[in-house]
Order: C-alpha cells, then sequence, then structure tokens
C-alpha cells in the first residue's frame, strides 16, 4: 500500500514508498536464527553490507538473544558486541536500527550513528530505556512484550489474542508518549513469537488492520519463526531447521506489505525484498498509478472506437466490397499481451519450523 492507504512514515528515516525490508545482524553465539555466524564484529559489519546489497533498507543489530530460555548477556559485553558493528555499518552510509532492552546500550549505539531503537520490551526491561529515546528524538519500535522467556512461552494464554494484543499495545504506547517521545517516532510490534503460539501469530497477521487502528506504522517480524514451522510441517511433521522458513518469510512479507506493513524485519533479504517491491507493483496497478504500460493500453483501446481521419477514407458512391472483403481493421491495435504480464512469480514453498523469538 502506498501512504494513502495508513503505511506511514516515521519521522527521521528515509520515506520509503513501499513496505522496508529490515535485516538482521545477530552479534550473538547463541541466536535461534543463525547460531553465531556473525558473531565476529568484522563478519558482522560486512553481512550488513551485504543485506544491503540484497535489498535491506535498513539493518537491525543485536547483541543479546531474546529465544526462550537464554541467558542474558551483561552490559559490558553486550556493548562490545553491537558498539563497533553500529559504528561500522553507519559509517557506511547504512541506516542502522539497534535491537536493545538496555538503555545504555541504546544510548551508546544512538552516539556511534543508530538511527532507530527497536526495544521487545516496549520500554518494560529497563525504566531508563524511554528517557533515552526522548531525549535522543529517536524513532523508537514498541513491541508487544508479557516478560522475558526464561521460562519458556510465558503468559502465552489469551482469550481474544487479537483484542488483547492491540489493548495492551495502546496501553504501552500511551506509556511511551507521556514519557516524551513523539507520536511520529513510534513504530509498533505485535511481537510475533513472543508468548505466542502458532495459532495465535496467525491471528494477528490475518487481522493486521486492528494493528493499523492504533494509528503507528507497523513493523511485522516474522521470519524464521515457530509458527512458519508449525504451518508447513503439518499436524504430523517435524517442524524443518529455521533457515529452511526463508521462502515461507518472504510469504509472510508479501502479504504484510500488501495489509500495510512499514517495514518486515527477515534474517535473509533477497526474497523478501523482491516480494515487497512485487506488492507495491501490485498496489499501484490497482490504484491506477502511472504503471508501465497502463495508459498506452487505455489509450490503444480507445483508438479503436475513436474516428481516425487520416487512415479512414472517405466513403465514395463506388460499388460495395467483395463479399469477402474483411472488416476490422483497426483490430490489431488490441494484440494480446498488449497489457503486459499477468502471471505474478509465486513464493516457493518449502518446509517450516523454529522458535520465534530473534
Amino acid at each position: 500500500m502506498s501512504k494513502q492507504s495508513g503505511r506511514g512514515r516515521v519521522a527521521g528515516l528515509p520515506d520509503w514508498d513501499r513496505c522496508a525490508v529490515m535485516g538482521v545482524v545477530n552479534v550473538t553465539p547463541d541466536s535461534f536464527s543463525d547460531g553465531g555466524r556473525w558473531f565476529d564484529t568484522t563478519a558482522a559489519v560486512k553481512h550488513g553490507l551485504q543485506l544491503v546489497a540484497e535489498g535491506a533498507d535498513l539493518v537491525d543489530v543485536g547483541g543479546e538473544s531474546t529465544r526462550p530460555g537464554a541467558t542474558r548477556v551483561d552490559e559490558a559485553e553486550e556493548l562490545r558486541r553491537v558498539i563497533p558493528v553500529v559504528r561500522g555499518l553507519a559509517s557506511e552510509g547504512v541506516v542502522v536500527s539497534v535491537d536493545t532492552m538496555r538503555a545504555s546500550v541504546a544510548a551508546q549505539a544512538l552516539a556511534a550513528g543508530a538511527a532507530l531503537v527497536n526495544d521487545v520490551s516496549g520500554g518494560l526491561a529497563d525504566p531508563e530505556m524511554i528517557p533515552v529515546v526522548a531525549d535522543s528524538g529517536s524513532p523508537f519500535v514498541v513491541m508487544h512484550w508479557r516478560g522475558f522467556l526464561d521460562g519458556g512461552n510465558v503468559k502465552g494464554v489469551y482469550d481474544d489474542v487479537v483484542r488483547e494484543v492491540v489493548d495492551e499495545l495502546h496501553a504501552r504506547v500511551d506509556a511511551v508518549l507521556a514519557g516524551g517521545v513523539a507520536p511520529d517516532r513510534i513504530v509498533v510490534d505485535p511481537g510475533l513469537g513472543f508468548s505466542k503460539e502458532a495459532d495465535h501469530d496467525l491471528s494477528l497477521l490475518a487481522h493486521l488492520d486492528r494493528l493499523h487502528a492504533l494509528g503507528h506504522p507497523l513493523l511485522v517480524a516474522a521470519s524464521r519463526k515457530r509458527f512458519l514451522g508449525r504451518v508447513l510441517a503439518g499436524p504430523q511433521g517435524a517442524p524443518p531447521p529455521a533457515r529452511e522458513r526463508d521462502p515461507a518469510t518472504a510469504a509472510v512479507s508479501a502479504l504484510a506489505a500488501h495489509s500495510g506493513a512499514w517495514a518486515v524485519r527477515v534474517h535473509e533479504v533477497r526474497a523478501t525484498a523482491d516480494a515487497v517491491r512485487v506488492a507495491r507493483a501490485v498496489e499501484g496497478a490497482r490504484a491506477g498509478d502511472d504503471t508501465p504500460g497502463t495508459r498506452t493500453s487505455r489509450q490503444a483501446r480507445t483508438s479503436t472506437n475513436t474516428p481516425m481521419s487520416a487512415p479512414v477514407p472517405a466513403p465514395t458512391p463506388a460499388p460495395a466490397p467483395a463479399p469477402d472483403a474483411t472488416p476490422g481493421a483497426h483490430a490489431a491495435t488490441d494484440t494480446p499481451g498488449a497489457h503486459g504480464p499477468h502471471d505474478a512469480p509465486r513464493p516457493p514453498h518449502t518446509p517450516d519450523g523454529a522458535e520465534g523469538a530473534r
């Protein structure tokens, strides 16, 4: 969707004309999704630049795994992991988001060049987070969060998951606004996989319009998460490993983009970058934008019904044409295929399965 349809924009960040793609760089040894492949600073910066080359609009750097059962790292270690990577990417002109629940890490990351704070706790884990963000004037992602997942999928009980997530996010946004963060710098995230089972995540994806009613741009972070594995494995199958869920992630990204998400957060960028661009092209065609070929086709169809002075000979009293004369001299202007291809590529289908945290 375009901005007019509710995607919105975030003050302090570029104004993309489609759903943005947020690539993920986990500078951790124990991420559920990539198992420490980018733990080294040089490797992490190189990976972030590669994500941008593949189509990422911004890069989310995190130094602490939030998967269920993960042990929290101490502040000094998180800073050691994150700040050099943020600085290295920002120095290359990358729009950097810092994924942290600590105000001190957020503050130093912003000083090192980060443009956005992505806090999975929405400011609940550290009472200093909201003042730090408000003082910096940076955009802030407020995620739905019910607590640390050190005891498993905690507090994942809902009577109506969509209503409760919307209500709890609304309350959290109110607290963030009261703390001084500007309304045009708030992004909301439903927290897929956090204190939620697969059916909860699917219900939230099916009702993104209810989350849009909060009045803030929406970030959807479904990449490689457990609910995708449950869907693809079926009732009796084993969920596939996290890295085999990227095609399913791209499908969700296209759906989220079509539903008006401001951004999607993904580990594998290329397929999702293609998916959101296709979604934008379809939106443009539906809205009657200047899609290549649209006006030309319309004009061609109109011209077949409009009198044309030069090519049409004036009638004469000559005898009528022979019975085998062929009518429809203008039919060639509406040739098959003149309106462009009709079949967009279908997202690939592969098995799935894995945890739904960072």
